[in-house]
């Protein structure tokens, strides 16, 4: 391409301000230089962008079609540089986040309150998408926040300790196990368990339990959405094991049943990933302090209250 940018700086200025005298002012160059810009463009675009009217410069039909076109260009990249240089500053920016498997977000608005007030300028999106694969969103630049258990070992990103919680069985109240006050890892052998993915590879029930006694489900099916495992469990469709803060608003009403898995219960540690790029914005290291106090928060209370979970 012939054009730059400073070329539609250099139309801009002349066309404002009608001599090259003023215009080199404003640009900060010499008049000479300015001259011998103008007539590098003329001479490569094979046609006069200006001509002379008394004393002032004013621009031909090409010089208005350059003009024009120079104006809008220039507005976009001003605004895109102020709001790069406000994100750099931390008074302006977009956090995209996601979480590892989990769709439930009730946590999210108390977050998202202390976090406005103290960064009002930064607007938080989350990213459904990328639970999937999440540290591949993360490694893509496509998120900037995952909140995730287990998170691989990578010299290219920075773990942050969040908070733990209990990973519950969950069923209808009407279920066979319901009546237990734990759940045990044969009494998987005759249920349909309804996970997030149909790999057993990953999941901590079948590392640390089902797996070492020997035990396979009945039936295994995928869902992805947090909402519909619950709506299967309420309906006796199956069984499920979610994580406490994920199925806290529905054990409220009775209409769900959620048991720890074997006396002892199972926890599991939660992780903010970040990239690890040397100096982290500060908005992102306020949204993780923020995450680290907020779901936690909400998971202690959660087992404070322990509803419509039975502990021997």
């Amino acid at each position: 391409m012939v054009l730059e940018v400073k070329h539609l700086r250099l139309v801009e200025a002349v066309a404002t301000y009608g001599t090259l005298t003023n215009a080199s002012k404003y640009l900060h160059l010499t008049q000479s230089a300015l001259s011998h810009q103008l007539n590098e463009l003329e001479r490569r675009l094979g046609t006069p962008l200006f001509h002379r009217v008394g004393r002032r410069l004013v621009p031909t039909v090409a010089g208005e079609r350059l003009l024009d076109a120079a104006k809008r260009t220039l507005t976009v990249l001003r605004r895109t540089e102020g709001s790069i240089k406000r994100i750099a500053a931390g008074s302006e920016a977009v956090l995209r986040l996601t979480t590892e498997c989990y769709t439930a977000y009730h946590w999210l608005p108390a977050i998202l309150d202390a976090f406005a007030e103290r960064c009002p300028k930064v607007d938080v999106q989350i990213v459904a998408d990328a639970a999937r694969r999440p540290v591949n969103a993360l490694m893509a630049g496509k998120v900037d926040v995952v909140v995730m258990n287990e998170p691989p070992k990578n010299d290219k990103l920075r773990v942050i300790p969040l908070f733990e919680d209990d990973m519950l069985v969950v069923m209808s109240p009407d279920h066979r196990l319901a009546v237990q006050q734990f759940v045990r890892p044969e009494d998987f052998a005759d249920e349909h368990l309804v996970m997030y993915s149909a790999s057993t590879s990953n999941s901590m029930l079948f590392k640390r339990y089902l797996d070492p006694a020997g035990i396979a489900p009945r039936k295994i099916s995928a869902i992805q959405l947090t909402e519909a495992i619950v709506e299967m469990a309420k309906a006796g469709q199956g069984i499920a094991v979610l994580a406490r803060w994920a199925i806290e608003p529905h054990l409220r009403d009775g209409s769900l049943v959620a048991l720890p898995m074997t006396r002892e219960g199972l926890r599991r540690q939660w992780s903010a990933v970040v990239l690890d790029q040397g100096s982290t914005p500060l908005y992102i290291r306020e949204f993780c302090r923020l995450l680290t106090s907020g779901p936690a928060a909400m998971a202690n209370r959660g087992r404070e209250q322990r509803p419509a979970v039975r502990y021997q």
